[in-house]
């Protein structure tokens, strides 16, 4: 019983690995389809932080936390917007080139793994703004027609 009991799990495992890796695949190919650039939003961090530009290669494994420190070793802080913004949206396709629901897949298996959490979720650009301003190094991305209180600063992203 035992047996049947793990092989039922193995089986559920590998069909649940495989659905997640075609619907990213699925996410990429979309988001490949659409024009790379994106004016819809504007990356910011802490005014103290020294970063004045981020590739998009770079501003993807912060966001999805392959790179979790600054150049000065400073731990990462990431605040995202909720998944249903279309600000998300927009910086989802620039930045990782997939849906907002690939990404979210990501995050599901990272998590499932024990290796990552999701960034933290703000509800919108004034407190995505608010958390950045607090913290000295977080990074985050808000409507590019937001106000920018004090101690936050848009960054420029190269491709």
């Amino acid at each position: 019983m035992r047996r049947c009991i793990r092989a039922l799990r193995g089986t559920l495992l590998s069909r649940f690995a495989l659905a997640l890796l075609i619907a990213s695949a699925i996410g990429t190919a979309s988001a490949n389809a659409q024009a790379p650039a994106d004016d819809s939003y504007k990356v910011v961090v802490n005014a103290a932080n020294p970063v004045s530009t981020l590739s998009r290669n770079e501003l993807s494994r912060l966001f999805l936390k392959k790179v979790t420190s600054w150049k000065d070793s400073k731990p990462v802080a990431l605040v995202d917007q909720r998944a249903s913004s279309s600000v998300r949206e927009s910086f989802t396709k620039d930045v990782h080139g997939r849906q907002v629901s690939s990404v979210t897949s990501y995050w599901q298996q990272m998590i499932f793994a024990g290796r990552a959490i999701p960034p933290v979720e703000k509800a919108s650009d004034v407190d995505v703004a608010t958390f950045v301003a607090a913290n000295p190094s977080a990074i985050g991305y808000v409507s590019a027609s937001a106000e920018l209180p004090p101690g936050v600063k848009a960054i420029a992203v190269l491709k």
